[in-house]
């Protein structure tokens, strides 16, 4: 086997290869990436999960199959000058070469490899930038806590054309509607997918313009998720369990309501935070088209900070985990948010606004669960 590649797309075919390699993995073979070099070049890494391929169109002086360890091969081509590099398989060491530099890579058992799953049937398209945008909002609420699988995943719930994504970790709730190309018109299904497994796939297929998603029927024992862009592909098993329902969770109705520029609230929000940590609430009281953010209490350290804004409806003195509120508005991705209240004591739904007295962007919801505080 030897072939040359330039640098660049080495490293970022190694570098998406390298995302579905495990640290611990259950067998040997799984450390490595998958060197398929025949006509084209195919990296593999596979934790028994998620499955990821890239394929190089490159210069081949020789075919073979060969498995290098995959964390390795990666950090090598980082730190690789830009100029070409050469792969030669020599008896049970790869060489690789980029001119004055030169590495030894030991090879692994290719029989130990196991066989990856096929790429279901595509089930539609989306442009990558819409796909990658959805998946930033929804994502950040989803849970952390592998014991909560379920909450560590984002809902994919697709009818039709329309693609509804949601995640929660108990605490707050992200929902985000978009459009896609189904394949069929009637498409109608489910499924629950890693939030990070779905984070790594949209921002690694950001430069293509469209990602392609598939999946496995209904009927098929193996419930898989894929998503291919022009030379890069990922297959990931579902999640099990029921993701908890959340349509009823969204007020149709407000009691208040408040129109803030996002930019200052985020800097008033860091500022008055910086006196408290994720577990100490930071409060907001709306009142008069004013909002007054106070944080800290007692002889622990304390600010306080005021903004003028719109506001409508009842006084509301209310309190938010300053982490979880920061997210959300960094989520909204337009320069004004709508904040929806139903009560002090009920949550709060986050919404965006491109301009003061324009619509809402009903298609992102971020909604937040209060906290308690000592007066």
């Amino acid at each position: 086997m030897k072939f040359v590649v330039e640098r660049e797309p080495l490293v970022d075919a190694v570098n998406w290869v390298a995302r579905s390699i495990s640290s611990r993995p259950m067998q040997t073979a799984l450390l490595g990436i998958m060197i398929d070099v025949s006509d084209e070049i195919v990296l593999t890494g596979s934790d028994l999960e998620t499955s990821t391929k890239a394929v190089l169109s490159t210069d081949i002086t020789t075919s073979g199959k060969v498995l290098v360890p995959g964390r390795l091969l990666a950090e090598i081509a980082r730190s690789l000058p830009a100029k070409p590099i050469t792969f030669t398989l020599d008896g049970t060491r790869v060489l690789v070469t980029a001119g004055s530099a030169k590495f030894t890579l030991p090879t692994l058992a290719t029989e130990e490899y196991p066989n990856l799953p096929t790429i279901p049937p595509t089930a539609g398209i989306i442009p990558s930038d819409i796909f990658a945008t959805a998946v930033n909002q929804v994502a950040i609420a989803a849970g952390k806590d592998d014991s909560l699988p379920t909450l560590t995943g984002v809902h994919v719930d697709i009818k039709g054309d329309n693609i509804t994504l949601a995640a929660t970790d108990r605490y707050r709730l992200a929902v985000k509607e978009i459009k896609w190309t189904a394949q069929t018109a009637d498409l109608e299904t489910t499924t629950l997918l890693r939030a990070r497994t779905l984070f790594d796939a949209a921002k690694a297929l950001s430069s293509s313009s469209n990602v392609t998603i598939a999946l496995s029927p209904s009927s098929s024992n193996e419930k898989l998720i894929g998503f291919l862009s022009d030379d890069k592909t990922m297959t990931s098993r579902t999640l099990d369990g029921t993701f908890p329902p959340f349509r009823h969770l969204l007020p149709t109705t407000t009691t208040a309501e408040a129109i803030i520029e996002v930019a200052p609230l985020l800097d008033s929000v860091r500022r008055v935070a910086l006196v408290t940590d994720k577990t100490v609430p930071l409060r907001l009281i709306f009142s008069a088209n004013s909002l007054q953010l106070e944080a800290g209490a007692g002889d622990d350290a304390q600010a306080t900070e005021n903004l003028e804004i719109d506001y409508t409806g009842e006084d509301i003195n209310i309190a938010f985990n300053p982490t979880f509120l920061t997210d959300g508005l960094q989520a909204i991705g337009t320069p004004f948010v709508h904040i929806g209240f139903t009560g002090a004591n009920k949550p709060a739904v986050l919404s965006g606004k491109s301009e003061l007295n324009g619509a809402i962007n009903e298609s992102y919801k971020y909604l937040l669960m209060p906290m308690r505080y000592t007066s």
